[in-house]
């Protein structure tokens, strides 16, 4: 008889759950993991098998990231259901160097830039007292409401896509939530949290008669390949770049200690500032590593916090069977290949459900929040305006110098750099705080209490 898990991440489950459950994760998120590639390689204008290279490096490195992350290495690896890919915050970033200069720089820039991360980890996880409710609710919140348009661009048939805003993609988005919908709801246990798997699986069936799925590229290329060690050419060392890339790595760190804590939540598992160390030196580790192979920097995928909590599958193991499966894809690209044939539409409607969760989870921790007699009803108003700027107007930042774009045009790093800063303000700094609360406070309930405490 299996004894119970001191820790609900440790829970240990059959091999075939664990392959199931790790498959689902990796589903969820590999849409969002080649996409970085394919977009800077354009931009750096390599050709197909070049592209292919920077995909293969991709889907590896974030298997290898994936492992450390949940199972852990000494010092390296939170040990937590956290899924690792390649990060969306490097893009614009990559892409103004690679345009220019080619992908060689942004190798050495990422290298650089993954080390002075792995040194800084330690320092920067002891900012996780800065991170009471308030703060952790509204970041949260933000990173489900900031993916939620990419889910929306993957309904309309993927951004830049023939077709794209077609009818017949809304359609194919709609019947996969559908199905993910009806799953959650007439059935339980097992099949309840295989949902999002079950909903993909036959909206690409639904697809493929539909003429919206494409598999007639899986049998061309290689089927077994060892992403080959700077394959790509050598790193070139470009100081502005490197100056860059290391900003950019600071808000991949912000990001990826909001995730941490956001599954230690979801999880009800303690997340010191030790865990994020950990946690945080694992990210880092894999982002200096990664443009070895050919690869970009590594983060934690909100999406699949999301997926955490849709499933109720806390189990880090299971994490880690998806970071295999994503290790054996990297390896053999046909299996990437048909993975990458899934339609945008049927990604864009389990991503309404995954991204939305992600957001509601902010919201449940907010609602555990006090906001009687204080200030914290303005951090939050605040902090989800200055997330909503680079959603709403993509281009608010532009005239504005490099580093300030490059923090501010991320909705998830300028909410949590204003809560931060706006709950030190208003909650930290005794000096400023008076005995009567500010117009802007929230008033107590309609039965004269407070709201309860977080």
């Amino acid at each position: 008889m299996a004894s119970t898990p001191l820790r609900p991440e440790d829970e240990r489950l059959s091999f075939g759950q664990l392959l199931v459950y790790g498959t689902q994760h990796i589903l969820t998120m590999y849409g969002g993991l080649i996409a970085p590639p394919l977009i800077v390689g354009a931009a750096a204008g390599l050709s197909a098998p070049d592209i292919g290279l920077l995909i293969t490096a991709g889907i590896f490195i974030s298997g290898l990231a994936t492992l450390l992350q949940s199972l852990g290495l000494g010092p390296f690896g939170a040990r937590l259901p956290i899924v690792q890919g390649i990060s969306f915050a490097s893009v614009s970033t990559m892409v103004s160097i690679a345009s220019r200069d080619g992908v060689r720089p942004v190798f050495g820039a990422i290298l650089v830039a993954g080390v002075i991360g792995v040194i800084l980890s330690s320092f920067f996880a002891h900012l996780v007292r800065l991170f009471p409710p308030v703060v952790t609710g509204t970041i949260i919140t933000v990173i489900g409401i900031s993916l939620l348009p990419v889910s929306f661009d993957w309904a309309l048939g993927g951004a830049g896509a023939k077709g794209y805003g077609d009818p017949g993609n809304i359609a194919l988005a709609g019947l996969t939530l559908l199905v993910i919908l009806v799953i959650s709801r007439l059935f339980q246990g097992f099949v309840s949290r295989l949902s999002i798997l079950i909903g993909m699986i036959a909206g690409t069936l639904v697809a493929i008669p539909w003429g919206k799925a494409d598999f007639g590229a899986v049998g061309h290329g290689p089927v077994v390949s060892l992403p080959p060690v700077f394959g790509l050419g050598t790193p070139v060392f470009d100081a502005g770049a490197i100056v860059a890339m290391t900003i950019v790595v600071l808000v991949i760190m912000t990001e990826t200690m909001a995730d941490l804590i956001a599954i230690g939540q979801i999880v009800d598992t303690p997340v010191d500032h030790k865990r994020v160390a950990n946690g945080l030196r694992a990210d880092m580790l894999s982002t200096t590593v990664a443009p070895v192979f050919g690869a970009f920097p590594a983060s934690a995928f909100a999406q699949n916090v999301g997926l955490v909590a849709i499933t109720g599958i806390k189990s880090r193991f299971a994490v880690a069977a998806g970071g295999g499966v994503l290790v054996l894809l990297g390896l053999v690209p046909l299996f990437g290949r048909v993975v990458a044939a899934i339609p945008a539409p049927v990604l864009g409607g389990a991503g309404i459900v995954l991204f939305g969760s992600v957001a509601a989870s902010g919201i449940r921790t907010l609602s555990r929040v006090e906001y009687a007699d204080n200030l914290n009803l303005v951090v939050v108003a605040v902090s989800l305006g200055m997330g909503m700027v680079p959603i709403a107007r993509p281009h608010f930042w532009d005239k504005f110098p490099s580093g300030v774009a490059v923090v501010l045009d991320s909705g998830i790093s300028a909410a949590a750099v204003t809560a931060v800063l706006l709950n030190l303000f208003f909650d930290r700094w005794r000096a400023l705080q008076k005995a009567k609360p500010s117009v802007f406070a929230a008033a107590p309930d309609e039965r004269g209490t407070p709201l309860p405490e977080a």
